[in-house]
């Protein structure tokens, strides 16, 4: 590949990704606050930027993938970040964020002349390590075609849902409500089983080999029904964030969504009791609590 590639943000995610990218032959440069956390990525070739605008090329591509609205506004703002994109630069941003900021971002890039494509993400650390992402984007079509093959290099599927940049943002907040959703019956059902004399890994076998085969019950079902929260794939206190998106657009839609009320204090109690590192997937301990059940040792932290 010949194009230079700007990669900002190295988390469980972004990290996976930009070795995804490295794997698939782009020449890239990377930035984060923690400039350790790039250290195996430079090590396998990658360029290190002291600041945002320095994984910025003129007219080239940099891709984000950040915690939460905060940090991709403190990127775009950052000094000569917008600048140096210039025109014909995109922000492929693949965070999830509000669309109420994408879509801010989306005009203040168009005023420098640059474009910004949201293409928010599904999957854990090691699916986007193994390029088996799910994409949803939003922008632009020129961006959206230029940017095809970044996307082709990270996911297994891609989803395209028009050129306002915010409607990507919309479906991968669903996308996670319904994750979270089905977390918490899982958690409820399998705590019932338990507390009805059952075996839970030998319930959740059962019903994700049948009715519920889809990942989210398969994967996430048996770290719940082992009461084994890690490895840490996405933490609690973002998934809070991500259902506190859900409830602003919800509330803006004039959308009653008492499932999303639900979740949002589960996980705030489970933060308010020192889980907000955990996997989001231990939420279901308040649910063991509230039954009554004994919590298991490496959750009493």
């Amino acid at each position: 590949m010949s194009e230079m590639i700007g990669f900002i943000g190295l988390g469980n995610m972004g990290h996976a990704m930009a070795g995804s990218l490295l794997k698939a032959g782009y020449a890239l440069t990377v930035y984060n606050r923690t400039s350790s956390k790039a250290e195996a990525l430079t090590a396998t070739g990658a360029q290190l930027a002291s600041q945002p605008s320095e994984a910025v090329t003129t007219g080239g591509i940099v891709v984000s993938m950040v915690a939460n609205d905060q940090a991709l506004e403190e990127i775009v703002m950052s000094p000569g970040f917008l600048e140096r994109l210039g025109p014909n630069g995109i922000h492929l941003s693949m965070s999830t964020v509000s669309p109420a900021t994408s879509r801010k971002l989306a005009e203040l890039h168009a005023e420098h002349g640059s474009t910004y494509v949201a293409a928010p993400v599904f999957g854990r650390p090691e699916a986007a390590a193994s390029q088996q992402l799910w994409i949803c984007v939003a922008g632009p079509h020129a961006a959206k075609e230029r940017v095809q093959p970044v996307l082709n290099a990270l996911g297994q599927g891609i989803f395209d849902f028009g050129e306002e940049p915010g409607a990507a943002n919309i479906v991968k907040l669903c996308g996670n409500f319904l994750s979270l959703s089905a977390m918490e019956a899982m958690a409820e059902a399998l705590t019932l089983a338990e507390k009805s004399g059952l075996d839970r890994s030998a319930v959740i076998e059962m019903l994700t080999h049948t009715m519920f085969s889809a990942p989210v019950y398969q994967n996430y079902g048996k770290m719940i029904a082992e009461k084994r929260h890690t490895p840490v794939g996405f933490r609690q206190i973002l998934g809070l964030k991500d259902v506190n998106l859900v409830r602003e657009v919800a509330e803006h839609a004039s959308m009653p969504m008492p499932l999303a009320s639900l979740l949002h204090d589960r996980m705030l109690a489970g933060i308010a009791k020192g889980r907000g590192d955990m996997d989001w997937s231990a939420l279901s301990l308040d649910v063991l609590e509230n039954a009554g059940l004994k919590l298991p040792p490496s959750s009493k932290e």
